[in-house]
């Protein structure tokens, strides 16, 4: 089945390549079909039946230092990368000390004493709890307000899906910058800047580091505030500070500031991103938009957050989590598709691929709202899974709860009712209608 499945994919590649080559431009207009999900699910599939583990020395990621590519496919295999700390190492470090001019973040870290100090301590600080009785009854409360005073016509991010996890750092973080739009630009940068400049484009380096001192400066003068004139809010900042008091280790105003940093960094664009994912999947599925908006109507919202991941499974916000050789290492020992990865070699461990392997995945190819939460690989594996995973797994199904929930669901005609990215990785615009 994998052999013949990925046989049918690289003739419907051929296919897509024919069409592509009429009236010219053939590579520019192969650069757009390939990022495109379908097209590659498709290259994922012939990969997975014929070439699960393919090494290259050709360099696809130019942003971080590395000698080469590996490309993983099947879902054993992409978890074992992740899982494997000591040989496949995070890369972001060299990046993430530039944003905070100097020291390293979390999430650029080895496992070691810094990262479980830095770890430790943030999660005093955001607490499990919180997520249920702080964050989740103010995302439902404004995306329901947000929603219902639309009129019946909404721009996706602009108005719903950025909003509601700003509104988030603001008074949960206690960090919402100077104003919504400001914080959603830097943290949209930024984010793009650490995880998907994979070219190293000059133009967005410097725009980066505009947006890293803009954002440390005003961390800067937010935490020197809050001193000057304390609360009692529970939030983030105030957390942290309580916890500075009481000398816990890595929270001096610089560590406070690294720490909150990098949480807006993931907080808004990934939210926004694969709410917009979700949404455009589904309605590219009637029966499954039919099923999540009853889910939603009804108030079945394990249901519905069933909906919403298993529709981020065909429609990923992020396909490919990548890792670099700390050592000579191999993949997928003694067995037909063993590997040897090079020291320094960069591998991609290929989520979107991984969510469709037969080997792990009964029926990979329908839409089934029955799975075990385990097959989606959203917010990473292992050691560096999502810091706010938690809150993802229940804002993201919060905003888009009374967006499903409203009659006749339908995109706006023509362009605005796709994807707007602009000239980012991050939807700007997306514009749906409902009945009023």
């Amino acid at each position: 089945m994998v052999w013949l499945e990925g046989i049918g994919a690289a003739l419907r590649l051929l296919a897509l390549g024919a069409r592509l080559a009429v009236g010219g431009g053939f590579r520019q207009n192969l650069a757009v079909a390939f990022k495109q999900v379908p097209t590659q699910r498709m290259v994922l599939q012939v990969l997975r039946a014929f070439a699960p583990n393919l090494s290259l020395k050709r360099q696809l990621v130019k942003a971080y230092d590395n000698s080469g590519t590996v490309i993983v496919t099947r879902s054993n295999d992409c978890l074992d990368v992740l899982r494997r700390d000591e040989d496949f190492e995070v890369v972001y470090e060299s990046r993430m000390r530039q944003l905070t001019d100097g020291d390293n973040f979390f999430l650029g870290m080895q496992p070691g004493w810094d990262y479980t100090r830095d770890t430790s301590a943030m999660r005093l600080a955001a607490r499990r709890p919180d997520v249920a009785e702080i964050v989740l009854p103010r995302a439902r409360a404004l995306a329901d307000e947000i929603v219902a005073n639309s009129n019946g016509r909404l721009d996706l991010p602009a108005q719903l899906s950025l909003q509601v996890p700003w509104d988030m750092t603001a008074r949960y973080f206690g960090v919402g910058g100077p104003d919504a739009a400001t914080m959603q630009e830097w943290t949209t940068t930024l984010f793009w800047y650490l995880f998907e400049d994979l070219p190293a484009d000059p133009a967005l380096h410097a725009r980066a580091m505009q947006a890293a001192s803009g954002l440390r400066a005003y961390l800067d003068a937010a935490i020197v505030a809050r001193k000057a004139n304390p609360s009692d809010y529970a939030d983030l900042l105030n957390r942290c500070l309580a916890l500075q008091s009481a000398g816990t280790p890595g929270m001096s105003d610089l560590g406070i500031r690294n720490n909150l940093l990098g949480l807006l960094i993931g907080a808004i664009p990934t939210i926004s991103k694969a709410c917009c994912y979700a949404l455009d999947e589904l309605l590219n599925r009637p029966d499954a938009l039919r099923i999540a908006h009853q889910a939603a109507v009804s108030g079945d919202d394990a249901l519905l957050s069933r909906c919403i991941w298993e529709a981020l499974r065909f429609n990923p916000h992020n396909p490919i989590i990548y890792r670099r050789a700390t050592r000579d290492a191999v993949i997928a020992q003694s067995t037909l598709r063993e590997v040897r990865v090079r020291k320094d070699q960069m591998v991609f461990a290929a989520t979107l691929s991984a969510m469709f392997d037969r080997y792990a995945v009964p029926k990979p190819n329908e839409f089934r709202t029955d799975r075990p939460f385990e097959t989606y690989i959203i917010w990473g594996y292992g050691l560096h899974t999502c810091f706010g995973a938690a809150i993802n797994e229940a804002v993201i199904p919060a905003i888009l709860k009374p967006v499903l929930a409203r009659k006749n669901l339908r995109r706006a005609d023509g362009p605005a009712g796709q994807i707007d990215t602009g000239p980012t990785p991050h939807p700007q615009h997306f514009h749906i209608e409902f009945d009023r």
